[in-house]
Parts: C-alpha cells; sequence; structure tokens
C-alpha cells in the first residue's frame, strides 16, 4: 500500500509508473493484457516488494507493529515508509512533493482506460484527498492506516498500530534511512534491466 513509494520508484515513467501503481490490483497472467513498458511496471512493483520485505531494517520495523497488528505489520510498515518519504526532505521537499503528486494523479487519469476497474474506482478519490501528500502529516497516516483495518480480515480498530507509529516514531524513522537508499538504488539498477529486454 506504499504508494508514494511505488510512485517515486517508477524515476518519472509514465507507463512504468502505471504498471507500479496497479500491480496489487492485477492477478495471475492478467498482467500480460497489459502493454510492453505496464507490465514492466507491475514486475518492478513485484520486484520492490520482495526486495522490501526481505531488507533486515524491514523485518526489524515489522516486529514493532507484530503485536498490535500481527501479520499485517508488513502492510503497516508499507504506509509508514511513506509517511518518512513524503517528510524526507533530501528526496521531496514539501513543494516538490505537492507538485510530484500532482503528475502523478494526472499521468494516471491520462491513462484510465488502462487502470484495473478497483483501482480506476479508487483514483478520484486518491486524487481529491491528495493521498501522496498527505502521507506526510499524521492525520494522513492515521486515515491511511484506519483504511487498512478496514480492507484487513480480522482487525477493527487502527489506535494501536497508531501508537505504535507515535510511540517508536524516531526507531521507525532510523529503519526508513537505512532502508531506502538501498530500495532506490535496487529500483533503478532493476528498471534499468527491465527496459533493456
Amino acid at each position: 500500500m506504499n504508494y508514494l513509494a511505488h510512485a517515486y520508484l517508477s524515476f518519472n515513467n509514465p507507463g512504468i509508473l502505471v504498471g507500479n501503481m496497479i500491480s496489487d490490483f492485477v492477478k495471475g497472467k492478467k498482467q500480460y493484457d497489459y502493454p510492453d513498458t505496464i507490465q514492466k511496471g507491475i514486475r518492478l512493483h513485484r520486484a520492490i516488494d520482495t526486495f522490501t520485505d526481505q531488507h533486515p531494517a524491514t523485518r526489524a520495523a515489522k516486529q514493532l507493529f507484530k503485536p498490535a497488528v500481527g501479520p499485517y505489520a508488513g502492510a503497516f510498515i508499507d504506509v509508514v515508509y511513506d509517511h518518512f518519504l513524503a517528510a524526507d526532505e533530501t528526496e521531496l521537499a514539501e513543494p516538490e512533493l505537492l507538485l510530484f503528486a500532482k503528475g502523478v494523479y494526472t499521468q494516471l487519469a491520462e491513462q484510465q482506460s488502462l487502470l484495473p476497474e478497483k483501482f480506476a474506482g479508487m483514483l478520484p478519490y486518491m486524487t481529491s484527498q491528495n493521498w501522496l501528500y498527505h502521507y506526510r502529516s499524521e492525520y494522513g497516516i492515521e486515515k491511511s492506516f484506519g483504511g487498512l483495518v478496514r480492507r484487513a480480515s480480522y482487525l477493527d480498530d487502527a489506535s494501536a498500530a497508531f501508537s505504535v507509529f507515535r510511540k517508536e516514531y524516531a526507531a521507525l524513522q532510523d529503519y526508513y534511512r537505512g532502508f531506502f537508499p538501498d530500495v532506490k538504488t535496487f529500483a533503478s539498477s532493476h528498471l534499468a534491466e527491465l527496459l533493456s529486454q
């Protein structure tokens, strides 16, 4: 659910962006229904997810959330990483983040006909509520946590997870700092490899 990171790690390539953003909504062989660049974006998304799950910083960060949300810890860490990316002045200073978010919504809207139905239905809310920008705020994170709980099978409250986020903020920020440069390097290299095929 870390939409901001997946958008950012598309490196300003519109087809890769679409694939990277819709990947979770495309199951099995349906990925082959899309144009080549979007397929590569889908594959990039999945490679980023695998890299993220296996990274030592992510594994350590998950342990902070497991008592509160059990097996959903990884999904909550994804949102936490988006918060720290949105607040990371070395990657996206605030005015740049606002412009970046608007650019993402525009590019996705321009390729609306290619979006899976569920993602296309969500895009107006993502745009009007400016999800990518609002990951920057605690309020935005609280709302995102609430969205995760609504989609989870056996969670009914986000307050325990949000308490962990606030209590462990400094530790989580350290995990982000240990993780993000690595995933950015990995994604850039992997994308170059995909585009050369």
